[in-house]
């Protein structure tokens, strides 16, 4: 026998989900009750219609599910002070948008991420959220198609059993999202735009420093050297407005030796100061390697894309054929590679495209006879930096030394040196200039044309970060050591450039 059991108002007549009775979203009468009941769930039901949620609107929120689905008006949550933040885009524990964190075993840029940032995660080894995890016993397949060992080789290192196949970054969502543009970091440069400029003062400055007998070099050096390259092309142009004369000219005729050479360099804008020093690089017997790939290698695409168009157009030839006129085989690759500038800028990070990138870099190199350079340039010039940082741990944690020793194993002459350039500038580009500034300075003469370059180009980017790092690795602060590297006014505007003792 079935007996039917009934409640209070249900079911509700007509429709779905129920309408509120009362005048008010949920109606009843005051609250609280003059005589309020026991509290228990049997006396639950009988009293809803005396709940009145303008009285406890968290409440309401939390409870709108269990209301027959009902939507609740937005007008019940009046917003209080001091309430609650709203869930952040991703949820709790995700990076802000735009944010790319940093991985374990790399310093970050600088020691120390930028004020008002938060620290830099560490490269993490629980289970990335988002991504199938197989069970306790099961071992991740081998990547297909990966090559058989050769007699005495080791076998690619498999993942040990775990509860994940994949190690994580904590704050990764482990999916493949939409491509986001690349995070822009505040200027981290030692020369700034220069507060109540004038550029037709600073021409007359310049115009006085540089007339009749003798020249007031550190005239030239205070005004110049405090001076954000965007101010120093509206002085020339205020320069010959002002006198009808071309202040470039009047420069290179009152200067010489390494401090012209200076002084011009910060003259000429960013991306026609690389296309000089690539054509400098290039022309005349022998190459300058370094400086090819220096400058390729740590540029942004924007930055490449449009020193291709400068170069073409001031020296008729485009910057490939440049390049292919006087390097050759896997390095000119690399280099042509580079200058196409469309690597990829996203900051996302699949994990699962992580593994098998580090699984053919093995594939290509420490685990077959010779070397598939041709891999190794696909993966290192098209993938984001973040990925490739990414990369590059897992690289080291699979196969116990890190992607820098396999180069070395496994390459030589210039492709080993722009494959490694390739690496150190993505893992840390301020370590990378402190470590070619330090090489520039190091033992008999110094390589003054490496020394100028980076410390002009870099003077308005990253040049506080590449102090910071100077001194970590080499217990000396930049300044110390162009100090006792160069002199006279030499010195006076790389020390200016350089901003400060660390």
């Amino acid at each position: 026998q079935v007996f039917a059991m009934s409640y209070p108002g249900y079911p509700p007549a007509g429709g779905y989900p129920p309408a509120a009775p009362g005048n008010s979203p949920w109606g009843g009468a005051a609250y609280p009750p003059s005589n309020p009941p026991p509290i228990g769930l049997e006396n639950v039901a009988g009293y809803a219609n005396q709940f009145n949620p303008s009285h406890m609107a968290g409440m309401a929120s939390s409870l709108a599910g269990t209301f027959g689905g009902a939507n609740v008006p937005q007008s019940m949550y009046p917003s209080t002070p001091g309430g609650y933040p709203p869930v952040p885009p991703g949820g709790f524990g995700q990076p802000p948008p735009g944010q790319q964190p940093s991985y374990g075993g790399y310093a970050p840029p600088g020691g120390n991420p930028p004020s008002g940032m938060p620290p830099y995660p560490g490269y993490g080894g629980g289970p990335v959220p988002g991504q199938p995890t197989p069970p306790p016993a099961q071992q991740p397949m081998s990547y297909p198609g990966l090559p058989a060992t050769h007699p005495g080789q080791q076998p690619m290192p498999s993942y040990p059993a775990g509860p994940a196949v994949n190690p994580s970054m904590p704050s990764y969502s482990g999916s493949t999202g939409p491509a986001v543009s690349p995070v822009t970091h505040r200027n981290r440069g030692t020369i700034t735009d220069a507060p109540g400029f004038d550029p037709l003062k600073d021409a007359e400055v310049l115009r006085k420093a540089m007339k009749g007998f003798g020249t007031d070099e550190q005239a030239i050096i205070d005004c110049l050297g405090s001076r954000s390259n965007k101010q120093r092309q509206q002085i020339i142009l205020s320069f010959k407005t002002a006198y009808g004369k071309d202040l470039i000219k009047d420069l290179k005729s009152e200067l010489s030796g390494n401090f012209e050479r200076t002084i011009l360099a910060m003259m000429k804008t960013p991306v026609m100061f690389d296309a000089y020093e690539i054509k400098e690089a290039i022309k005349g017997v022998g190459t300058d390697e370094n400086c090819l790939i220096e400058i390729l290698a740590s540029r942004s695409n924007e930055h490449i894309q449009e020193l291709s168009r400068v170069y073409k157009a001031e020296y008729k030839k485009t910057l490939e054929e440049a390049i292919r006129s006087d390097t050759s085989g896997h390095f000119q690759r690399l280099l042509i590679s580079l200058a196409q500038g469309n690597r990829d800028e996203s900051t996302n990070v699949d994990m699962s495209v992580v593994q098998r990138d580090v699984q053919e870099l093995y594939a290509a190199g420490e685990n077959r006879l010779g070397t598939d350079e041709s891999k190794f340039n696909a993966i290192l010039c098209a993938r984001s930096r973040a990925h490739l940082r990414a990369v590059f741990s897992e690289y080291q944690r699979m196969c116990n030394r890190d992607i820098e020793s396999s180069i070395c194993r496994e390459m030589s002459g210039d492709l080993e040196m722009g494959m490694l350039a390739v690496v150190k500038c993505l893992k840390n580009t301020p370590a990378f200039f402190a470590e070619r500034l330090h090489k520039a300075m190091k033992g008999a003469g110094t390589k003054d044309r490496t020394l100028i370059r980076i410390m002009v180009s870099r003077s308005e980017v990253d040049l506080l970060d590449i102090r910071a790092e100077y001194k970590r690795m080499y217990g000396r602060s930049l300044y110390t050591d162009i100090t006792g590297d160069t002199s006279g006014d030499y010195r006076k505007i790389l020390l200016k450039l350089c901003g400060g003792n660390d």
